[in-house]
């Protein structure tokens, strides 16, 4: 019999193809942190991560899957698309990118709205999704923002808005910025009308979307270290002349300078909203 120490060659032969790759998706690196961690890991925890606190942004998909009580819920407006009002091209036209969005997400536009309960209390969320030409505001989130509200009156309904948002649509110009206008009078239907409205704001919270229905809750809430704010920090510097302070419109220094109601982990979110629900109903 020959010796084991006879039997090694010169080193591991493996074949290259006997050789076998992870599978795409199976880790995910926390960009804030930088550990991996296993992606089925990453979503049984929310997208947070467990060592630094991190909060990944997510689609309205898996905010609603977080939110609602399962098999409790339906897409409400899911048959309004956007059209290209105004022929608008630059490297491509309008209608190539809004063909490639709704591809790409297997989204109408950059909005979805749904109906259900949350902790048995019933609840209309309107959630953004960054993923579709970066959560721009353009005429289709107004109307379903518009058609959500009106909703809500009928059925005597609170709503929750869940902003992600890059700011309004440039490609759909006068139109895009018309929104803003809108969205903040019909929320003051649905005050007038004494139901509650609640804003979650997310990373990032932009633009023309902070400047209208993102900062206009009764309960103006974000999710640690959102970015919010309307123009960018450098766009700001430039203008004042001055260096900004550290943290900048984090939601954690519109906390601290009374922009925002509180800041709550995305773990908790689902328990928060229904204590909300159980005091308006109240």
């Amino acid at each position: 019999m020959a010796k084991w120490f006879q039997r090694i060659k010169k080193g591991i032969e493996t074949s290259t193809s006997e050789k076998k790759e992870p599978p795409d998706g199976l880790w995910t690196k926390c960009p804030k942190c930088k550990k991996l961690i296993l992606t089925k890991d990453l979503r049984e925890n929310n997208f947070v991560c467990d060592k630094c606190n991190y909060h990944f942004r997510i689609n309205s998909a898996e905010y609603f899957q977080i939110l609602f009580d399962e098999d409790h819920s339906r897409e409400l407006f899911g048959n309004i698309y956007p059209v290209d009002i105004l022929g608008f091209k630059d490297i491509k036209t309008y209608e190539e990118r809004l063909q490639e969005a709704q591809k790409k997400t297997g989204l109408a536009d950059a909005i979805r709205v749904g109906a259900g309960k949350v902790n048995g209390f019933d609840l209309v969320i309107a959630c953004m999704d960054f993923d579709f030409i970066g959560g721009s505001m353009g005429s289709v989130v107004g109307e379903k923002i518009a058609r959500s509200v009106d909703y809500c009156v009928e059925h005597r309904i609170p709503l929750l808005i869940i902003s992600k948002s890059g700011g309004a649509r440039m490609m759909e110009s006068a139109f895009s910025l018309m929104q803003m206008a809108k969205t903040a009078a019909k929320l003051t239907q649905l005050a007038e009308a004494r139901i509650p409205y609640f804003s979650l704001m997310t990373d990032p919270t932009t633009g023309g979307v902070t400047a209208s229905f993102a900062m206009l809750g009764d309960i103006n809430m974000a999710e640690p270290g959102a970015l919010i704010g309307f123009a960018g920090p450098r766009v700001i510097k430039e203008t004042i002349k001055k260096d900004l302070p550290e943290g900048f419109q984090t939601a954690e220094f519109l906390l601290e300078h009374g922009f925002l109601d509180f800041i709550v982990d995305r773990k908790e979110l689902k328990t928060r909203i229904s204590e909300l629900l159980l005091l308006f109903s109240k």
